[in-house]
């Protein structure tokens, strides 16, 4: 299941560089998760220091 970024998000970058499909980038006021090259594996969620990332429900 894709994950998708919260609007808690402080534009810190850590979640761009720990994806392994490079399915984060940097959106308007927040990054964002490109829900077709997500793969669900949670390393953004992992290195985020205010916990943005989550599995879209």
């Amino acid at each position: 299941m894709a994950y998708k970024i919260s609007d808690e998000c402080i534009s810190c970058g850590a979640c761009e560089a720990e994806c392994p499909v490079s399915a984060i980038a940097a959106g308007d006021s927040k990054y964002e998760i490109d829900a077709d090259t997500c793969i669900g594996c949670g390393a953004c969620a992992g290195v985020c220091p205010v916990g943005a990332p989550s599995e879209d429900e």
